[in-house]
């Protein structure tokens, strides 16, 4: 652990409840706010099309995911 964390969690102890939640509830915020993307994207589904490579391989999507599920039941046991 830093240093600094350190100071700062002793720092913590000393508030009361209320002022503990405060900074969880910060914490909390930020922490969404640097991991989640925005709703609205800048991209419409067209502009993904052609990225990802074909999973399908040229089968009926009913097919691939009967193959899919074997699979996983497969792993299962």
């Amino acid at each position: 652990m830093s240093p600094l964390l350190t100071k700062i969690l002793e720092e913590i102890e000393q508030l009361t409840i209320e002022e503990k939640f405060q900074i969880i509830t910060y914490t909390i915020e930020k922490l969404k706010n640097q991991t989640i993307m925005p709703k609205t994207s800048k991209h419409s589904l067209c502009d993904l099309r052609g990225i990802l490579p074909n999973i399908l391989e040229g089968k009926d999507a009913q097919e691939w995911v009967g193959e899919l599920r074997q699979e996983w039941q497969q792993r299962e046991k």
